[in-house]
């Protein structure tokens, strides 16, 4: 049950990474994936970029492993690898600019992912 609980903490925390681009273009995760979805109906071709695609695969992993009775290890990792890709990119833009929004917003899902690494590697046997 702790496997699945930090699952969906890896989820609701990856929502909320904040991202700020050119003058005033702000959105959090959840914001900008909504659109993606949106576009993805309208014009499919716009929206094929790695930094898009890659995170929301993530997501849909872990939300898979939420399904699950025994929620695989594997996938969880993999979701915790295709998450970061995007978070970590956040938070080191937010580091580069010293954009506390951005590094805050990233803080969470690094410590989910890192208690629940460690939470797995505790629970290998099992």
């Amino acid at each position: 049950m702790k496997h699945k609980l930090l699952n969906l903490g890896l989820i609701i925390t990856s929502l909320f990474g904040y991202l700020e681009w050119g003058q005033d273009n702000t959105a959090f995760l959840f914001q900008a994936e909504w659109d993606v979805i949106k576009k993805l109906f309208e014009d499919p071709a716009n929206i094929l970029h790695p930094f898009t695609l890659i995170p929301m695969f993530g997501q849909a992993i872990l939300v898979a492993t939420l399904i699950q009775k025994q929620p695989s290890r594997m996938l969880t990792y993999v979701g915790i690898a295709c998450l970061a890709l995007l978070i970590l990119m956040v938070a080191f833009i937010g580091i580069i600019e010293t954009n506390f929004k951005m590094i805050g917003s990233a803080i969470p899902f690094i410590a989910c992912a890192i208690m629940t690494i460690i939470f797995l590697r505790k629970n290998r046997a099992s």
